[in-house]
């Protein structure tokens, strides 16, 4: 089971190194390594094993931010009509996205970042993901509002991005034109 300690945090060089494709059809290495992001991340949600566990709340995680370089995500989050977005992915890419950005008024965090950076951070309001299920399987995700900005954080992560390289550092809450302010 992952807990806070297997989290690397910021300043840790795997944070910056784009992570390598996972082989498919998948080792049972990798499968246990996803299935460990996805198991964190549902555990991170309950709040009985936040208090065993000291874990920190989070909707997604990356295999880089466990110090594994290779292209694996979990996100576990609910859309704003209460529908849940429960993925753990192998090599998930980005294959379209709209004009129109969005980002979240609350601003983003990182369970690799201790300190707090404010500020807007765009994202695309909607995108399409591509990846490969715990099985190897192809799957294509459509995804807007809140899942959208959870995937592309954690699509980041396996570029090398954190969430802060994307604030505008002269004015943090600077208005984002063409954007959707996501509560």
């Amino acid at each position: 089971m992952i807990t806070m300690k297997d989290i690397i945090r910021d300043g840790h060089p795997t944070l910056r190194k784009v992570a390598e494709e996972v082989t498919m059809p998948p080792s049972e290495e990798d499968k246990k390594i996803l299935t460990s992001l996805l198991e964190y991340v549902i555990n991170s949600q309950d709040d009985e094993m936040v208090k065993k566990y000291g874990l920190r709340p989070g909707i997604g995680l990356a295999a880089p931010q466990i110090n594994v370089s290779k292209r694996m995500i979990a996100v576990h989050v609910e859309d704003d009509k209460g529908k849940l977005y429960s993925y753990a992915l192998f090599n998930p890419k980005i294959v379209s996205h709209s004009v129109e950005l969005s980002y979240l008024q609350s601003g983003e965090g990182c369970l690799s970042v201790d300190e707090p950076h404010p500020g807007f951070v765009p994202r695309y309001a909607r995108v399409t993901v591509k990846g490969y299920d715990i099985n190897g399987k192809e799957v294509k995700i459509r995804l807007k509002g809140l899942p959208a900005i959870a995937f592309q954080h954690e699509i980041d992560h396996l570029n090398g991005i954190m969430f802060y390289d994307k604030i505008n550092n002269e004015n943090p809450f600077a208005p984002i034109e063409n954007a959707i302010a996501i509560e």
